[in-house]
């Protein structure tokens, strides 16, 4: 009697473990769906990083350009500065060397003499020479040259068969060159062929009316 009442026990307790197995088997595996995949990229975190960076290099851009505008209007103050002073004081050298000139011309009208005054005006001509020549002022040597009208300014013709036609032969006053720009023209006479030379040509008196007041052009 024992014995069936443990058989009958053991039938029992046989459903309840194959129960406990299958509800084990049909159970999902809640705890490894809680745990996210490490290698899956997140689009939203690039799309992210991505916009920080390209907001980093706009705004590296704009300094540089900024920079850039800020140079390049410091350069055109700086030359504009050195124009004005090149401007206002660019004559500073020949103004400088103009004193001593000033001063012996002073001291040769103090002198009061006649030969005192005959020594500072021939010492004031000596000296304006040596300024001249330190800042390459030239003067224009023009008697017995021909015309010129880039150098020459005729004033009046004079008639002679000493020299040829069109050639300077009295200087009015001097030209002068600074370097190769001229400065001021010579105002000369120049000499045109007697009037029983001419022949009564209409060609010679056209040509020497042109010279006549002629000068440099604009």
């Amino acid at each position: 009697m024992r014995d069936g009442e443990q058989t009958s026990e053991t039938e029992e307790q046989a459903p309840a473990a194959d129960e406990i197995a299958a509800d084990a088997v049909a159970a999902p595996d809640t705890a490894g769906a809680n745990v996210p995949d490490a290698a899956e990229p997140d689009p939203l975190a690039e799309q992210v990083a991505r916009i920080a960076e390209l907001e980093a290099e706009a705004q590296a851009l704009r300094d540089e350009r900024l920079r850039a505008l800020a140079e390049v209007e410091n350069m055109r103050r700086r030359s504009e500065r050195e124009r004005r002073e090149a401007s206002r004081y660019g004559a500073t050298g020949l103004a400088r060397d103009l004193l001593g000139v000033a001063d012996n011309l002073r001291r040769a009208l103090a002198s009061g003499g006649s030969e005192g005054l005959l020594e500072g005006v021939e010492m004031v001509e000596r000296e304006l020479a040596q300024v001249f020549t330190r800042h390459h002022i030239a003067r224009i040597d023009a008697e017995g040259e021909r015309f010129d009208h880039n150098r020459h300014q005729a004033m009046f013709e004079v008639e002679t068969a000493d020299v040829e036609p069109s050639t300077v032969v009295q200087t009015i006053q001097d030209g002068y060159l600074l370097h190769d720009r001229l400065l001021r023209p010579a105002m000369v006479g120049v000499a045109k062929a007697p009037a029983e030379e001419e022949g009564g040509g209409s060609e010679m008196a056209s040509e020497d009316t042109a010279i006549v007041h002629s000068g440099p052009e604009e």
